[in-house]
């Protein structure tokens, strides 16, 4: 990374802890006092893709994921609707990764 983006990105983890409103002007502040140089651009951007975010929050949930949808999800309405049919599909997906070769059906492994 370079040391304009890692400033631009510093200005705002200081900004958040002090529990202070990110904006561009601000970040551009911070940056200057440092002595780093950086285009409006690069801080108006970033305060624009953390505007009404948290970022403590944001850093604490790092790995949490939260977008992937729970595995058998639609089994239940499926079944009441009267249809195992994803069930089925599931079985199907199954059986084609099981047919998918692998590095050793090759011949060649990743250290030959």
């Amino acid at each position: 990374m370079a040391t304009s983006e890692l400033a631009t990105t510093y200005a705002a983890l200081i900004l958040s802890d002090d529990n202070v409103e990110i904006t561009a002007e601000k970040i551009i502040a911070l940056t200057t006092a440092a002595g780093v140089e950086v285009e409006s651009i690069w801080a108006s951007l970033l305060a624009k893709a953390l505007e009404g975010k948290d970022v403590k929050d944001m850093l604490s949930n790092v790995g949490s994921g939260g977008g992937a949808p729970a595995v058998g999800a639609g089994a239940p309405a499926a079944a009441a609707a009267g249809g195992a049919a994803p069930a089925e599909e599931a079985k199907e997906e199954e059986k084609k990764e099981e047919k998918e070769e692998s590095d050793e059906d090759m011949g060649f492994g990743l250290f030959d």
